[in-house]
């Protein structure tokens, strides 16, 4: 791989780590749905929120149902906390544990980058709080594991913000591609997507409403920079290690998120993926466009196979969220707000007379109802971690430059010592990942 140069104890959380919040029993002949108790809001009932990340991506989340009161505003920059906290009437936090120490918060969303997802997750699990988690669900393999460990120890409700699992033409895709509508799938064709960037760009001074440490969480110490700090600018945190899997795991996950579905591989994935060539890896050592990037970073395309012979590859034509599956018997395109097909009437036919559901508000239902019924959401945390698995995979190929073999149920590279060094990352004091256990 060649390289282009261009305190934090509470008391709060000693508590919850004492054990999951218990599920409340109930007879048989009464619905689960309609008891209030800790774990479980009334059917009538109010469900209090919490944002944790005050940034653009949570935006697409501040329009939420009647039945729910945001109670709390929670980011490192505390103006933008305190300026979302007034729009609702609520109290705002630099410090999300904060928040998360409330006894009248039911619910966060969570919409921070990258690198923080894990940490922010198991520590609103060991809080008793229901979870709503931007994509990409984890910045390494190891991280996924924890966040299943933690959600399933602490009973807790987890939905990824993969909305296209609530969208009616992506999920009747997806279900035809599964059914057997075109055959046994041979390729699938995915959007070529780039992987991270090296960052080294100089010091900027550092705004005072931003806590800067605690934006940098669990990765090394560096400078201030605007250009890392905003998500897509130039380039921004969204293209750099250590804070992003890049555009593999931004967009990516949308993308396996479907092609995961419709090939029936929920509960597994990939088994080998390679790249075609040598990858060479940017260093920004000053601000430049994200196109510069995008041009060299997504080079080699990456190719999967899957344990049915599947292959999945990155290459032009490809679409952003979902896939184009060639089978025995035709096409199928899965894409946002789209299901096509060749023959045509595959598509027409299946979605004649459907209700097309389209957006993140079906997506924010399926969460707040399963808050309720405490049934798994349509992409719940197993769903999400291995939907992110996948793009992991395809980054540790393009920067081995070589072939990968990867044992999906184990979530391993069996015998591979350098995969296998990049399915975990340094933990910077005091801002570890803790690991609850399993659920067992």
């Amino acid at each position: 791989m060649k390289r282009i140069t261009s305190t934090l104890d509470r008391r709060s959380f000693l508590k919850a780590t004492t054990g999951a919040v218990a599920a409340v029993s109930a007879p048989s002949l009464i619905p689960r749905h309609v008891l209030a108790s800790e774990d479980s809001p009334g059917a009538n009932e109010t469900i209090t929120i919490g944002y944790i990340g005050c940034g653009r991506q949570q935006g697409a989340h501040r329009r939420l149902p009647s039945h729910t009161k945001v109670v709390g505003t929670a980011d490192c920059n505390i103006k933008r906390a305190e300026d979302w906290a007034k729009g609702f009437g609520c109290d705002a936090y630099q410090d999300y544990r904060e928040m998360l120490d409330r006894d009248d918060l039911d619910a966060v969303f969570i919409a921070t980058p990258d690198h923080w997802h894990a940490l922010h997750t198991i520590h609103a699990c060991m809080a008793g709080k229901d979870v709503y988690c931007e994509k990409a669900i984890s910045l390494t393999i190891a991280e996924g594991q924890l966040m299943i460990n933690a959600v399933r120890k602490y009973k807790r409700i987890f939905q990824a913000g993969s909305q296209q699992r609530s969208d009616t033409r992506s999920v009747t895709g997806c279900e035809a591609v599964r059914d057997g509508a075109i055959g046994a799938i041979d390729k699938v064709l995915m959007k070529n997507l780039e992987s991270p960037w090296i960052c080294e760009l100089p010091e900027q001074p550092c705004p005072k409403e931003i806590n800067w440490d605690m934006w940098l969480g669990q990765t090394e110490v560096r400078p201030y920079h605007q250009d890392i700090y905003l998500p897509r600018v130039n380039p921004g945190w969204l293209s750099f290690k250590p804070y992003s899997g890049g555009e593999m795991t931004g967009w990516g996950a949308h993308s396996f998120d479907m092609v995961q579905y419709a090939l029936g591989a929920d509960d597994s994935g990939p088994v080998e993926a390679w790249i075609e060539g040598e990858y060479e890896e940017l260093v920004f050592t000053e601000p430049k466009s994200r196109s510069w990037g995008y041009s060299v970073c997504s080079k080699p395309p990456v190719h999967m196979k899957y344990a049915n012979g599947a292959e999945v590859y990155f290459g032009e034509g490809g679409n952003s969220f979902g896939g184009i599956f060639t089978g025995e018997k035709g096409k199928i395109e899965v894409n946002r707000n789209r299901f096509a097909s060749n023959p045509p009437e595959i598509a027409s036919k299946l979605l004649e007379g459907k209700k097309l559901q389209t957006g993140i508000s079906p997506h924010h239902v399926d969460f707040l109802d399963s808050i309720k019924t405490r049934e798994d959401p349509s992409a719940n945390i197993d769903v999400a971690v291995r939907a992110t698995d996948c793009c992991h995979v395809g980054n540790i190929a393009r920067w081995l430059g070589r072939k990968v073999v990867y044992d999906p149920k184990t979530r391993t590279f069996p015998g591979d010592a350098e995969a296998t060094a990049l399915c975990a990352r340094e933990q910077r004091k005091p801002y570890e990942i803790p690991d609850v256990g399993s659920s067992s």
